[in-house]
């Protein structure tokens, strides 16, 4: 199997730099969350900002737990592997992945409930995170 198709190893250094990268985008996602909710105009950037904060703290814990992490953007991948380190934590990703296109990638904008289920769900990862980061 090649080096793309397998988790990368990891320690303490990839494990606070993925850190320090969720908490860069979970303080963005603070600045903005009042423009965010109720139709606001930041929706998008939010949502997207949140599943950034969510997938690098999915690392945070992958690496935390496991020694490991899915460096590759494969976000199946990264999903089964953080599953092996905390099923909750690997639902809160899955909810946040469902949000990405939309957000990112089409001209249907965010809606106040994809920022309720973006916020819940980045925060819970955070959380998690924080313990090991």
């Amino acid at each position: 199997m090649s080096a793309s198709r397998v988790p990368r190893p990891a320690g303490k250094e990839e494990r606070q730099g993925r850190w320090r990268k969720a908490m860069q985008f979970a303080d963005v996602c603070d600045l903005i969350e009042s423009d965010a909710g109720d139709g606001g105009e930041l929706g998008d950037a939010y949502v997207t900002l949140a599943v950034h904060s969510g997938i690098a703290s999915g690392d945070v814990i992958c690496i935390g737990v496991l020694g490991v992490y899915w460096a590759n953007g494969n976000h199946d991948e990264a999903v089964r592997l953080l599953e092996k380190a905390d099923k909750s934590a690997a639902n809160h990703l899955r909810r946040l992945l469902a949000l990405k296109t939309t957000a990112g990638y089409t001209h249907t904008p965010a809606s106040a409930a994809d920022v309720k289920t973006a916020t819940s769900s980045h925060r819970a990862l955070l959380d998690v995170a924080r313990a090991l980061a």
